[in-house]
C-alpha cells in the first residue's frame, strides 16, 4: 500500500544544525515526476478505499444528508434583498434578489455555475453602490485566493467593460455618487519574483468606465512591504480609512483621509500596540472593537481632534466574555460576545447602555448579522451542530423575532443532544470540548468517536452544522469539538497561550482531550480518530507524531507540516507571528523543530491509519507540506496500517469548492473512518 519515493541529499543549516529535506524534489507542482507520483499516491488511495464494501452507501447517504435548501442572510441594498442560496446540491450557490422574501420567484443576479465548466468558480467579495443600481463583485477560480473583480450593473443585468486584476483578501469601497471605488491589490504577480507576490499591497481608486491601467494610486508604504491596506469609507463617506494589517497576527493600525479638506492619510493608531476594527462614526467621531487594554474585547469612541489614548471613552467596557462582533445598527450597537464558545447576541444603545438580550435558544453560533445603521429591521442567521442555517428577521419596533425562508427542517432534533464539558489539559488548564451524539448514549468505551480541533490564529470554534457530522452521529458516532489555546474562544490570552514557544500547549490540548474521552468510557484509542484542516492538520500531523498510540485512527486535512519552510510558499509569512521563523530566529528553531511533523517522524513507529488530504491548486496551504508528510510518514512507518495521500486536482484550500467535489472527498474521508475503526453501517 505504501508508493516508494526516491530521496535526494538536500540539507540545510539551521544556526549551527543541519537538517535533511530528502523530500524537496516534491515541492514543485509542475515537475512531471511529481506529477506522476501524486497520480500513483491517488491510485494506491481510491484501491484501498475501494476495498470498503459499503462505499456507496456511504455517498448515497451522504447525498440525501445534504440535499437541503441553503441560504445566506439576506442584505437589502436599494429596494430588493439580495443572498445566496444553494437548492440542495448545486456546485456552488447563486446569487439572487427579491423586493418581497416570500416572494416564490427569484431574479438570478450572479449564477458561478455558469461561470467555468468545472463548477469551480466562487464569489468571493461583493460591494454594492449606496443607490443599490451596480454591484461589485470579486470572483475565484478552483479555489486560489487570487480573485478578479468585475461591475454588475443590476439595472440591465449585465456587466459593464470594467475589469480589476491582482486582488487577494481585498476590499472594496464604493464613493457615495457610485462613481468608482477605491480597492488593495498586489503587483501583477508575472512582474515579481514568486516569493514577492504577496507583498507590497497598494491601494488604487477605479474610476467606473475606465481600464485598470488608468487607476490612480491613493496609497503606498515601500518601506512596510508586508503591511496590506484595505480601504474602508466612513458612515457620511467624508472619510476613507485604511485597515492596515500584517499577516495573521492580532494587531492592526488605522489611518484615514479626509476626502473634503484633502491632504496626506492621517496615521491615527500607527504603533501596531492592538487590534482595531472601524465600525462607524457621527461626525469626527469614530468607533472600534479594540483589544488594547482589553485582552477579550471593547468598544471605544475616538474623537478625531483628540485621539490621544487618555481621551478615548469606553463605550461598552471589556468584560468576562469576549466581545466577538460588533456593528451599528438602528442607531444601536449590536454585539455578539462568546460565552464558553457560542454565541449569546445583545442590543446597547449609543451610549453604551443594554437594552436587552436576543436569545438564541441552545449552543448556537452566529452566522450573519446584517442591517443598517439608519434601518429599523437587521437579518440573524444561526446554527448549532443539530441544525442548519436558520435566518431570523428582527423588528427594532415591535422588537420581535420573525423566520425568514421557512422550511420544513429534515433533521431530527430531538433524538441527539449537545453537552459541554471541561476537562483538564496537562498543566491542569481547563479546556472547553462540546459532545454531539443521540440521547441516552452508553458509556461502554466502544462507541466511534472523532475528535476535531484547531488551535490557531485567534480562530473560535464555536457550534456548526455539517451534514457529513450529521450522518457520523446518525451512524451512531460521537462528534467532539475542543476548544483548544491559540484559539480566540476566550480573549487574546487564550490566544497566546497556544502561539510560538507556547504552541505545544495546543498539542497537549488536544491529546488530554482524548485521553479524557478515554478515561470517561465514551471511547477506546481503537475507536477514536482525530480531524482538523490546515492548522488543524498541523495539529492532527503533530499529534500522532507525538503520540501514536493514542488515535486509532487520523483524517489530516491540508496540513501545514513543514515548520522550517512554511514561510517561504504563497502567503506562508503571513503566520510568522503565531509560528515563528526558524531560518531568521536560532530561538524560533529551537521550539519548531520539536514539533514540526515533517522532522519528528522515526522510523520503526507504527502510526495510526492516516489519511493525508490537500488539493493541487491551494495557494494557501501548498500542497508540498502534505506531499512531503506523506513521503517521510510512508518511508517511517512500520506496521500494516494505511498512510494514505489523496490530492483533490483542480481545487485549492477549500473556498468554492463544488458540492459534487465535497460529496466525494467526504466519501472517501468517511468511508477511511469506517473502515479503519470498524464501523457497522445501517
Amino acid at each position: 500500500m505504501v508508493v516508494f519515493t526516491k530521496k535526494e541529499v538536500v540539507t540545510d543549516n539551521f544556526h549551527g544544525t543541519e537538517i535533511a529535506d530528502p523530500y524537496r524534489w516534491l515541492e514543485d507542482p509542475k515537475n512531471p515526476e511529481v506529477q506522476q507520483w501524486v497520480d500513483l499516491q491517488n491510485e494506491k488511495t481510491q484501491e484501498y478505499l475501494s476495498g470498503y464494501p459499503h462505499k456507496d452507501k456511504v455517498k448515497a447517504k451522504l447525498t440525501e444528508t445534504w440535499n437541503f435548501p441553503k441560504y445566506t442572510v439576506p442584505r437589502k441594498e436599494g429596494d430588493y434583498f439580495y443572498f445566496h442560496k444553494n437548492d440542495g446540491l448545486q456546485n456552488q450557490a447563486v446569487f439572487y434578489r427579491v423586493k418581497d422574501l416570500d416572494a416564490d420567484e427569484l431574479e438570478v443576479i450572479l449564477d458561478p455555475n455558469t461561470m467555468n465548466e468545472e463548477g469551480t468558480a466562487a464569489i468571493t467579495n461583493l460591494s454594492f453602490t449606496k443607490d443599490g443600481k451596480r454591484l461589485a463583485y470579486g470572483i475565484s477560480f478552483n479555489g486560489s485566493d487570487w480573485q478578479e473583480i468585475k461591475v454588475r450593473n443590476l439595472e440591465t443585468g449585465q456587466d459593464e467593460a470594467d475589469l480589476i486584476r491582482f486582488c487577494k483578501f481585498s476590499n472594496i469601497a464604493w464613493n457615495e455618487e457610485g462613481t468608482g471605488f477605491y480597492y488593495n491589490r498586489f503587483p501583477d504577480p508575472s512582474t515579481v519574483p514568486a516569493d514577492e507576490q504577496s507583498f507590497n499591497n497598494k491601494v488604487y481608486w477605479h474610476e467606473l468606465g475606465t481600464t485598470q491601467d488608468e487607476d490612480v494610486l491613493i496609497y503606498e508604504d515601500p518601506s512596510n512591504k508586508e503591511f496590506s491596506f484595505n480601504p474602508i469609507f466612513s458612515d457620511d463617506y467624508r472619510y476613507l480609512v485604511l485597515n492596515v494589517w500584517k499577516g495573521t497576527e492580532n494587531k492592526s493600525r488605522i489611518y484615514y483621509k479626509d476626502l473634503e479638506s484633502g491632504g496626506e492619510f492621517v496615521h491615527l493608531f500607527g504603533k501596531g500596540d492592538g487590534e482595531y476594527s472601524f465600525i462607524g462614526n457621527e461626525g469626527r467621531t469614530f468607533y472600534f472593537i479594540t483589544n488594547v487594554d482589553a485582552p477579550k474585547e471593547k468598544i471605544i469612541a475616538v474623537d478625531l481632534d483628540n485621539p490621544a489614548k487618555e481621551n478615548w471613552v469606553d463605550i461598552i467596557p471589556q468584560r468576562d466574555d469576549v466581545l466577538a462582533l460588533g456593528k451599528i445598527i438602528n442607531h444601536q450597537f449590536i454585539v455578539s460576545y462568546l460565552q464558553n464558545a457560542h454565541d449569546e447576541l445583545k442590543i446597547y444603545d449609543m451610549d453604551g447602555k443594554h437594552v436587552k438580550d436576543i436569545p438564541l435558544q441552545g449552543f448556537n453560533s452566529l452566522t450573519g448579522l446584517t442591517g443598517k445603521k439608519e434601518g429599523d429591521t437587521m437579518f440573524i442567521g444561526y446554527t448549532s451542530y443539530l441544525s442548519p442555517n436558520a435566518i431570523g428577521c428582527y423588528d427594532f419596533k415591535t422588537g420581535e423575532l420573525s423566520q425568514v425562508f421557512q422550511q420544513n427542517n429534515k433533521f431530527d432534533t430531538e433524538g441527539f443532544e449537545t453537552t459541554q464539558v471541561f476537562y483538564p489539559s496537562k498543566d491542569g488548564t481547563k479546556i472547553p470540548m462540546f459532545l454531539t451524539h443521540r440521547k441516552g448514549l452508553e458509556l461502554n468505551g466502544e462507541n466511534p468517536l472523532l475528535l476535531y480541533g484547531y488551535g490557531g490564529f485567534n480562530v473560535s470554534l464555536t457550534p456548526a452544522f455539517s451534514p457529513a457530522v450529521r450522518m457520523w452521529i446518525e451512524e451512531g458516532g460521537v462528534y467532539a469539538v475542543a476548544n483548544l489555546r491559540g484559539g480566540g474562544e476566550f480573549g487574546e490570552e487564550w490566544y497566546k497561550a497556544g502561539t510560538l514557544e507556547r504552541k505545544q500547549n495546543v498539542f497537549d490540548d488536544f491529546a488530554a482531550a482524548a485521553e479524557w474521552l478515554i478515561a470517561q468510557n465514551y471511547t477506546k484509542t481503537s475507536k477514536l480518530a482525530i480531524m482538523g484542516g490546515s492548522n488543524g492538520g498541523l495539529l492532527v500531523a503533530t499529534s500522532i507524531t507525538q503520540r501514536p498510540d493514542l488515535f486509532g485512527a487520523a483524517i489530516c486535512q491540508v496540513p501545514v507540516a513543514d515548520m522550517l519552510r512554511y514561510h517561504k510558499f504563497t502567503v506562508g509569512r503571513y503566520w510568522v507571528t503565531d509560528y515563528g521563523n526558524a531560518e531568521k530566529n536560532a530561538e524560533d528553531f529551537e521550539f519548531m523543530i520539536k514539533y514540526s511533523p515533517l522532522h519528528n517522524v522515526k522510523e520503526g513507529v507504527e502510526y495510526p491509519p492516516t489519511l493525508i488530504t490537500t488539493a493541487d491548486t491551494d495557494d494557501r496551504v501548498v500542497p508540498a507540506h502534505a506531499k512531503k508528510f506523506a513521503a517521510t510518514l510512508q518511508a517511517g512507518h512500520e506496521g500494516d496500517n494505511p498512510i494514505l495521500l489523496r490530492v483533490e486536482k483542480n481545487a485549492g484550500h477549500g473556498l468554492g469548492k463544488p458540492t459534487a467535489k465535497i460529496i466525494e472527498e467526504q466519501t472517501d474521508v468517511y468511508s477511511f473512518l469506517f473502515k479503519t475503526l470498524g464501523v457497522e453501517i445501517n
